[in-house]
């Protein structure tokens, strides 16, 4: 059979995109390895692909010269849809300051207490999905986030949506015009409802400030600062930015956990490894499991940028090429983190491996702005299923046609032997 580049040489030009984006769901990562090895660059009519560590890193760390312009007509003026402006700065380290990291490990309990509910009160067998990957986060948003009176059914979809719009509804994406456009109209629709909600809350709170009642959730929090009026920071940014914690916390936690329990499982020996360690009372031995389960399925295998100005990539090697401006490039960081330079023995599932030479939260201005909740939320989901004997999954990861996890049914014993967190 024709190798991946003899196959895309032989195609034309305007049909390899179709063919490339198969695979690099499909075969990723022997796709990716030859990528790397022969054509580390690989430019298409509709995208750049780049496939090794240090040029994926200089895309992300060069905000200059690769922009998150794509994301604008999606975010409108939410800070994250800007590079270096004084907006971003300012939002970004308000709502650094917001998620204290002290909470972090009360975050952790929390879940930890969440999943094992949900997994006890289950009797033996649940949808990972729903069930449990979405549930816990929307429950994190509702309790220790200020949604205390939301409908949980509402604040996934408003999270759903504006997810697969951002991430997953452009022209590279292979769908129809129908399809694009519905899920177009069902952003606009989930950010009308949030925003109608969030607006009243908001008010609610601050109503409850004056009557004396202060709250200690993100929301009371960032009204407390706007309505002090000591920054250029109003109500209606506090009510953006917290819709912004909402449209973070939920899909990209429940398609990482989702990612992760299903790769420990098809790993048998692994899976075991794992589950000794989930047992122990400290979780640190563990959480580095999750975290190379992710390194081989990520939530996100690339991070999309504009060229704003040339630059020439992999440099001083025989693969150096220039990008040229208004070109779309696609940072392969699944492959990126398959890289030997980085990875010594990249093939090989290795759960003690350092994690900041990983792509999970991103790299950069742009990086997670919950990376720490992240961090702690995704693998005690994923702990506390395998703290359960004798579980397995019940049938595949089932997507639906779409980019992200809908349903996963996993099994396990009931004779009382789900340990407790």
């Amino acid at each position: 059979m024709a190798s991946y580049l003899e196959q895309i040489d032989e195609t034309s030009a305007d049909r390899r995109w179709p063919m490339v984006r198969r695979w690099m769901f499909e075969e990723s990562l022997p796709f990716f390895a030859e990528l790397r090895a022969h054509r580390p660059i690989l430019a298409m009519p509709e995208l750049t692909l780049v496939t090794r560590f240090h040029d994926c890193a200089t895309i992300l760390r060069r905000h200059d010269a690769f922009s998150v312009a794509p994301y604008v007509p999606k975010m409108g003026g939410y800070w994250m849809a800007q590079d270096d402006t004084a907006m971003h700065w300012r939002e970004k380290s308000i709502m650094r300051a917001i998620l204290d990291r002290e909470d972090i490990p009360g975050i952790r309990a929390f879940v930890a207490d969440k999943a094992a509910a949900l997994l006890k009160n289950a009797n033996g067998t649940i949808d990972a999905v729903n069930g449990l990957a979405r549930a816990v986060p929307i429950a994190l948003v509702q309790e220790r986030f200020g949604f205390a009176d939301s409908d949980p059914r509402k604040l996934f979809e408003w999270s759903y949506w504006n997810q697969i719009d951002e991430f997953w509804n452009y022209s590279w994406d292979g769908l129809s015009k129908a399809q694009h456009d519905d899920i177009v109209t069902r952003h606009e629709t989930a950010n009308a409802e949030m925003a109608a909600y969030l607006g009243a809350l908001a008010q609610r709170r601050g109503q409850e400030m004056q009557a004396g009642q202060i709250g200690d959730d993100p929301l009371s929090r960032l009204m407390r600062l706007a309505l002090s009026q000591s920054l250029r920071f109003d109500p209606t940014r506090a009510v953006v930015n917290t819709g912004g914690l909402l449209v973070g916390a939920v899909e990209t936690t429940s398609h990482a956990a989702v990612n992760a329990i299903a790769g420990l499982l098809a790993r048998p020996e692994v899976f075991a490894r794992a589950r000794a360690a989930a047992a122990a009372d400290d979780p640190s031995e563990f959480d580095g499991h999750v975290f190379e389960a992710m390194r081989f399925k990520p939530a996100f295998p690339y991070f999309f940028r504009t060229c704003e100005q040339a630059v020439v990539l992999s440099g001083g090697t025989d693969h150096a090429a220039e990008i040229e401006p208004g070109t779309i490039v696609f940072a392969l960081t699944h492959s990126a983190m398959f890289d030997s330079a980085v990875f010594p023995d990249a093939e090989r599932f290795d759960p003690t491996r350092p994690t900041g030479n990983m792509f999970h939260f991103g790299l950069g201005i742009h990086e997670c702005l919950g990376v720490a909740i992240g961090c702690v939320m995704i693998p005690e989901i994923v702990r506390q299923c395998l703290r359960l004997e004798g579980l397995e999954a019940a049938g595949p990861v089932d997507y639906k046609g779409g980019p992200v996890p809908e349903s996963y049914p996993l099994c396990w014993k009931t004779d009382g032997s789900v340990q407790t967190s």
